[in-house]
């Protein structure tokens, strides 16, 4: 009995000693520092040989930064199965952009369209990559499109929405 007392008085005096002689450095009222901040959320698209994106609604707030990487996962040359990734204005007709890409060369952006466009990859071949970063102030329903020929109206399509 005299050792678990004996115990016990050790055991109490070593915690209410455990706190003498420190000081404290931060108020619990004191704000946290900041995070550092992260960049932009990446959002990963792919395009294959079936002329079809991974996904066909990204969903985004209003002010958010993001950055949208397109990765060609086809095996098809670029000549033949080529894909990037165009963003248009909200309100654009996404039909009329591809059927003026069709005839705009190698990149497929008409110049008589490029008011239209918010960003855009290049054109990409089997195993490529590209980026784009992008940030919308205004909610709304942004089309993307592949605007190689044909891959538009064969389902190489969605849309950002912005809320």
């Amino acid at each position: 009995m005299k050792l678990r007392t004996m115990t016990f008085i050790f055991a109490a005096a070593a915690l209410l000693g455990a706190g003498c002689g420190k000081k404290e450095t931060a108020s619990a009222s004191a704000p946290a520092a900041a995070p550092a901040p992260a960049g932009p959320r990446v959002i990963q698209v792919t395009g294959n040989d079936t002329m079809k994106f991974n996904l066909n609604t990204i969903e985004l707030k209003v002010g958010e930064e993001v950055k949208i990487t397109l990765t060609n996962v086809g095996t098809m040359p670029k000549q033949a199965m080529g894909h990037n990734l165009v963003v248009l204005k909200a309100g654009s007709d996404a039909t009329a952009f591809s059927l003026a890409a069709a005839q705009a060369g190698p990149e497929h952006i008409p110049d008589a369209l490029k008011d239209e466009v918010v960003a855009h990859t290049k054109m990409l071949g089997p195993k490529e990559s590209d980026s784009i970063t992008v940030k919308f102030d205004t909610a709304g329903e942004y089309p993307f499109l592949c605007s190689f020929p044909a891959h538009f109206q064969i389902g190489m399509k969605g849309k950002i929405i912005v809320k």
